[in-house]
Formats: structure tokens, C-alpha cells, sequence
């Protein structure tokens, strides 16, 4: 079965989109060929962005999703528990940490 992406890349406010342009990421990563859905939010970590999550692997059948944000240290748990409400193994989820890695 062809894996079905979601990529949710956040602002962290100003913390993450004051130094990385995150609406050019994701125009590029919206480009990969597994990628069915990308989108950017301020905050991923809170409730609204939680649900932005959950419901695009709902709407969206997502296999897989990769989360850019801070460090999976502060947020991995957060998310692991988002996708698996969605249905999804929490082993389906990749954090990358686009705060303090650029």
C-alpha cells in the first residue's frame, strides 16, 4: 500500500517562522510524491492545531505524518496521543525538530 503523507509544519509563533520561511517548506515538501496534504498552523501543539491534525488524517486517510516543530523532547507525547485518536500507530509519526536544528 502507497503511504499516505500529512506534513503540519508550525510557526512556534515567531519562533520558528522568524527564521524559517515555513510557507516556502511547505510548498516544497507539498511536492513529494507520497505527500497528500500539507499545512502550516502558529501553534501545532495547541488544541485547535491538535484537531487541525486529527482531522486531516481523518478527512484525508493519512498512513503517515510528519509533524516540523521544536524539539520532540517537549512535544512528542502530544502528538503520538493526536494521531493515535485519529487511528493511526503512534509509530506512524516523525517529528522534526525545525526550531532549534535551523
Amino acid at each position: 500500500m502507497k503511504e499516505r503523507i500529512g506534513v503540519f509544519i508550525c510557526h512556534c509563533g515567531r519562533n520558528i517562522a522568524g527564521t524559517v520561511d515555513v510557507e516556502k517548506v511547505a510548498e516544497v515538501i507539498s511536492k513529494h510524491p507520497l505527500v497528500v496534504h500539507c499545512e502550516t498552523y502558529v501553534y501545532m501543539c495547541s488544541e485547535p492545531g491538535q484537531k487541525l491534525i486529527m482531522d486531516a488524517i481523518k478527512n484525508k486517510n493519512l498512513t503517515a505524518v510528519v509533524v516540523a516543530a521544536c524539539s520532540p523532547t517537549l512535544h512528542y507525547e502530544t502528538f503520538a496521543r493526536v494521531v493515535e485518536a485519529a487511528g493511526l500507530n503512534r509509530y506512524k509519526l516523525e517529528i522534526a525538530n525545525i526550531r532549534e536544528q535551523c
